[in-house]
């Protein structure tokens, strides 16, 4: 203890003291050392702690605090503790090496063992606490000097804006882990094999026409039911087959196909009239032709027919429908009341009160939709291209509901030079392709080319008006006129 204790104080004199304070201390220390050695009895190597209290006999001088006190350290198990009578100065180590230097030698062996335990204080024996001093010097300085450097190097500052740092930070690449690695050319087996199917599936290449979600407008609307739409327009492209007439004409022994036309055209400013929805009036041409199929009508009693069945349709179909007063006028009190009641009666009776048809108005609405993005003009176009062939008998008789509401989507696209005229979302809700479309296509732009000149011309003054966006008075399109089949 008393040999670290001196370890210490050389240090306190290598990086605090002046030569002239270390020679006061040394001659403290010796006149110290020579009192208690006259005052303790000398013991052995190894032997009991050394007491820290007075020497028996006289008392002893308290040392100075020269500020080289220090943290004990603890001895190695095994091995005797040493003990130092004074501390190793300059002077004292010339004086050992003059009188003895064999307890030179094993002092040196002392510091040497030390040094194992605390490395720094091993510096300071031989000159090496200099050294030490040298690399601390050394260390600070450049330390300092890098200090020095930083400071006196500009720093470049780079100004950005909002939206360049938003700019910035989208542009930064997002790089993983895994793709940063050494190994990221690498290809795993499980893309591979999902490449190896999508190329069997014809999926490696994304579709130029994508389907378009064209429902997802109406997921707040519970009208709209958008969980069953899809299920109810299979069941109306099944079921359209069984609402829909045959070629019953023939027949009719007084009833020809022109005079039906002359009847629809009037129903459709009876209709326009009465301001009614429009699902009312195709559901009177399907009332009107499904009886007419079943039943033979004299010639004075066809209008009437058609007063009864939009009585019906209207029900049906609106909220305040018009009483039969109302059609006993528009029909120039041509029928009384017991009539239109009594045939109305007749008709539902005939029908078995199947009313819940799909007509192309159903399937319009939805190929409308599907025919993105929405477009009012479009829309008058179809409507009015779906009602022109309404009117004519045989575009009712060739042609099933949805593929008049199809055919006149198609056609309304080619005259408004909508591209692509037919759609991937197109045929996946309509079902049906553009050659497959072609015939019906043809002849509903026919029965455009003639709307103006023709005397049926109640649904060409209807989509002339301005609130129909005018849309009859469009030229209709050239490259479907080739070869248009008109009855």
């Amino acid at each position: 203890m008393v040999f670290l204790s001196s370890l210490f104080a050389s240090l306190g004199g290598v990086f605090g003291h002046n030569l002239e304070e270390e020679e006061e201390e040394e001659e403290e220390a010796e006149s110290d050392m020579a009192s208690r050695a006259a005052a303790v009895p000398k013991q052995p190597r190894g032997g009991l702690e050394q007491k820290n209290g007075q020497a028996e006999g006289r008392p002893r001088r308290v040392l100075r605090d020269i500020g080289n006190l220090a943290t004990t350290v603890h001895p190695v198990e095994g091995k005797p503790q040493n003990h130092i009578s004074r501390p190793i100065t300059r002077n004292f180590v010339a004086q050992l090496q003059a009188n003895n230097p064999q307890a030179l030698e094993k002092k040196k062996a002392h510091i040497d063992f030390s040094c194992k335990l605390q490395k720094p204080l091993a510096e300071v024996i031989n000159g090496g606490a200099a050294a030490g001093v040298s690399r601390v010097v050394a260390r600070k300085g450049a330390a300092q000097k890098k200090a020095h450097d930083q400071q006196q190097k500009p720093k470049k500052v780079i100004f950005l804006s909002p939206d360049e740092e938003l700019k910035s930070e989208e542009e930064k690449p997002i790089v993983s882990a895994r793709k940063s690695g050494k190994g990221s050319s690498r290809k795993t087996l499980t893309s591979i094999l999902t490449a190896r199917s999508k190329a069997a599936c014809g999926l490696t290449t994304k579709p130029k026409n994508p389907i378009a979600e064209i429902d997802l407008g109406d997921v707040d609307n519970e009208l709209a039911v958008m969980e069953y739409v899809e299920d109810m327009y299979k069941f109306y492209k099944q079921a359209e087959d069984e609402s829909r007439v045959h070629d019953y004409i023939d027949t009719q022994p007084e009833i020809n196909s022109k005079m039906r036309s002359i009847l629809i055209d009037w129903l459709t400013d009876v209709h326009r009239k009465f301001e009614l929805m429009p699902e009312s009036l195709y559901l009177t041409i399907n009332i009107v032709d499904r009886y007419l199929s079943m039943k033979t009508v004299p010639r004075r009693e066809l209008q009437l027919v058609g007063i009864s069945s939009m009585l019906i349709a209207c029900k049906y179909e609106e909220i305040w429908a018009p009483e039969v007063n109302d059609f006993i006028k528009i029909s120039d009190n041509a029928y009384d009341r017991g009539d239109i009641l009594l045939m109305e009666k007749a008709i539902l009776g005939k029908l078995e009160w199947y009313l819940t048809v799909p007509t192309p108005y159903v399937f319009l609405v939805r190929y409308i939709k599907a025919s993105v993005p929405f477009d009012p003009e479009m829309e008058n176009m179809v409507f009015f291209l779906a009602e022109l062939g309404m009117v004519h008998y045989s575009t009712i008789i060739l042609y099933c509901p949805s593929m008049i509401a199809a055919s006149a989507v198609y056609a309304s696209r080619c005259i408004l030079n909508k591209h692509p005229f037919w759609t991937e979302t197109l045929k996946q809700h309509t079902g049906y392709s553009e050659n497959q479309l072609g015939e019906c296509v043809k002849l509903l732009v026919g029965f455009q080319t003639e709307a103006a000149e023709t005397k049926l011309r109640a649904v060409y003054r209807k989509f002339s008006s301005p609130d129909r966006g005018s849309v009859a008075l469009f030229p209709p399109a050239k490259s479907l006129l080739a070869a248009a089949v008109l009855p």
